[in-house]
């Protein structure tokens, strides 16, 4: 009886957290995500370029990813709901700054680095790492397919959030009604009290220093070749998520468009990655990833060599959408069955620096690009190649655990 009840107040404990991260990652995800649609009114505003906006995005991504495994990190030794509540905090500080800055640098501030640190602390690789605690190892590519797709029903729902509220009190005030939704987080981090010690696994963690963690997976080429892969994700992403709504107005596609199509990539994101994670259970995953990165890269060839009308807007948005964050659930699937889940939020947040490296590079040179020569064609054609390229790097990924016969011993 005493065993019974304490399997179910584990299943439920289980499930609550699954459910209170699911909306942390749906909060966290759903405004800068949206960032594009304040691009065009903020700068119609302030007089400020598309590459001083650019930069500042930029940076969010790059401070997004420099922080991931920072609080990857602090979670694993001091528990998730700590990181959770200062992700809050942050973020929501930061859109407030992004508000009412007065140069450009006070909205790199707020909008770079504030809020790049808060996603860090509140979004995927932080959720996922404590889902995989309360899982058991089979269904963790499904809970990270729950996980990724609540941050893509973020995207789905403030898109049109966002633009209609710009358009009824404009874009500043708009940033101060995200800015009080991001206080939710931290009432929400409570169900996701504990730390690397909390786990459904089977087997019991080997113990092994953070040093020798590190050590290990920078020694392992199947991790190297995913984290190399995982930066065309965060260029291809990020570029289309900053500068898509501005591409569309730049060749006289209506602004009622840029939100469909972004509500559309958020809407067949949550089908994309729920199935994701559903068939990263049965096939390889290296190879599953592989082929995700081809049908970008063709889908963006096929988008760019077509006229471009609403309706192939449309279209282009649904497929791009199951492809959007489809790479999030078996990616962090191979780092946890690599090196289990100890140290999972630091060596899958260092995955994920890689990713926004990646997306700092496509952010700004998106801007950059479009300053100098008037068009982000260059960056669309770039974004191809390096798809086919990441699809060559994750083909000979190894989905086994890392060999440790001297920690066995």
């Amino acid at each position: 009886m005493t065993a019974i009840s304490s399997r179910d107040r584990s299943e439920s404990g289980a499930l609550l957290a699954i459910g209170a991260g699911c909306l942390i990652a749906l909060l966290t995800f759903g405004p800068r995500s949206a960032i594009g649609f304040f691009q065009i009114p903020m700068l119609t505003d302030t007089g400020w370029s598309r590459d001083e906006f650019a930069i500042a995005i930029a940076i969010q991504n790059l401070c997004w990813g420099a922080g991931q495994p920072l609080f990857g990190a602090i979670a694993d030794k001091w528990g998730t709901a700590r990181v959770l509540i200062l992700s809050g905090l942050l973020y929501a500080a930061g859109l407030a700054l992004t508000a009412v800055a007065p140069s450009p640098f006070f909205l790199t501030i707020g909008s770079g680095v504030l809020v790049g640190l808060g996603v860090a602390a509140g979004s995927f690789g932080i959720v996922l790492a404590a889902f995989a605690r309360r899982v058991s190892a089979e269904q963790r590519s499904f809970v990270f397919g729950l996980g990724t797709a609540a941050g893509s029903a973020g995207m789905f729902l403030f898109a049109p959030l966002s633009q209609a509220l710009i358009d009824s009190y404009g874009w500043s005030d708009a940033l101060m009604v995200l800015s009080a939704m991001m206080l939710l987080v931290p009432l929400l981090s409570f169900a996701l009290r504990g730390n690397s010690r909390v786990t459904r696994d089977l087997k019991p963690e080997i113990e092994q220093t953070m040093g020798a963690a590190l050590t290990e997976a920078f020694a392992t080429k199947s991790y190297l070749l995913l984290t190399a892969g995982f930066f065309v994700c965060g260029f291809q992403v990020a570029f289309i998520t900053a500068h898509f709504p501005a591409f569309l107005a730049d060749i006289g596609i209506a602004p009622k468009w840029a939100v469909v199509s972004m509500a559309l990539i958020g809407f067949f994101n949550i089908i994309g990655s729920i199935s994701s994670g559903i068939i990263g259970q049965r096939v390889s995953k290296p190879h599953f990833l592989a082929w995700i990165y081809v049908a970008r890269s063709i889908v963006v060839t096929v988008f760019l060599l077509t006229p471009i009308t609403p309706a192939t807007v449309v279209i282009f948005a649904v497929v791009m959408g199951l492809l959007w964050l489809s790479t999030v659930p078996p990616t962090n699937s191979l780092v946890a069955i690599m090196f289990g889940t100890k140290y999972l939020g630091l060596l899958g947040g260092l995955v994920f620096l890689s990713h926004q490296i990646g997306s700092f590079l496509g952010v700004w040179l998106g801007g950059y690009m479009f300053e100098k020569n008037g068009s982000y064609d260059a960056v669309w054609w770039l974004g191809v190649v390096l798809g086919l390229v990441a699809a060559l790097m994750h083909w000979p990924i190894r989905e086994t655990p890392v060999e440790r016969p001297a920690l066995a011993v």
